[in-house]
């Protein structure tokens, strides 16, 4: 299985609004096509985005750029402070999904996934997308097949 992970794109400043409300800056909405470019051709069955509004819009753009059919899944366990291992508890044994979240939980998430454990998180810029591929996503039993930064 396959399973990507996107930070969503550049951000306005924190202070502007709410956290869970800030929204991609013109910036932003660039960086997240270029990332979008490298899922062309994936074979992605579901897209999850955390519910805060720049997630959501990177979800959308990248749906969007992929002319991706299937409606945007919107959960509650990919917003930033969630604990790494609660995803890996939702995701099951789905393959080939699109994860669209924020730091610190996208670099935490990328270590866990690699080594087994939180003390090597990735560091992972806006826009950031991984791709990880294993049996199933467990701590530990994925290799990191590329990290790109648009």
């Amino acid at each position: 299985m396959k399973l990507w992970i996107l930070r969503h794109g550049e951000a306005e400043p924190y202070g502007a609004r709410p956290d869970p409300e800030r929204t991609l800056t013109s910036h932003g909405r660039e960086e997240v096509l270029r990332s979008a470019a490298g899922l062309i051709g994936q074979p992605l069955l579901a897209i999850y985005a955390s519910p805060y509004r720049r997630a959501q819009q990177t979800a959308q753009l990248v749906r969007e750029a992929l002319g991706f059919e299937p409606e945007l899944v919107t959960v509650d366990w990919l917003t930033p402070d969630i604990r790494p291992q609660a995803v890996l508890e939702h995701l099951g044994d789905q393959g080939d999904v699109l994860l669209v979240s924020h730091n610190p939980l996208v670099g935490s998430l990328l270590g866990l996934l690699q080594h087994g454990h939180l003390q090597q998180p990735e560091q992972v810029k806006t826009a950031g997308l991984a791709e990880l591929e294993g049996e199933l996503p467990l701590a530990g039993a994925m290799t990191l097949k590329g990290l790109r930064h648009p």
